[in-house]
């Protein structure tokens, strides 16, 4: 059964490259406050640009985060 459907909201990680953040949210905080959950992209970036690649500041600085890119559906590379 349903129990709550979550919106996801914006969220901007990097200047000029923002999410649709669906974790944490205030009416899940078993969850925790470090566990997110972003939906973002496809984007194309210049292989020139990644070298400036940087995150804004955020709550989780100086622990170890681990990240998981699933690719999208009815994508060609």
């Amino acid at each position: 059964m349903l129990d709550i459907v979550i919106e996801s909201r914006k969220a901007e990680i990097m200047p000029g490259f923002a999410v649709q953040r669906i974790l944490p949210f205030q009416l899940r905080r078993m969850v925790g406050p470090f566990i997110f959950m972003d939906h973002g992209g496809p984007i194309s970036m210049p292989a020139s640009s990644t070298s400036n690649i940087d995150v804004l500041p955020h709550p989780h600085i100086g622990l170890s985060t681990v990240s998981y890119l699933l690719p999208a559906k009815n994508v060609h590379l």
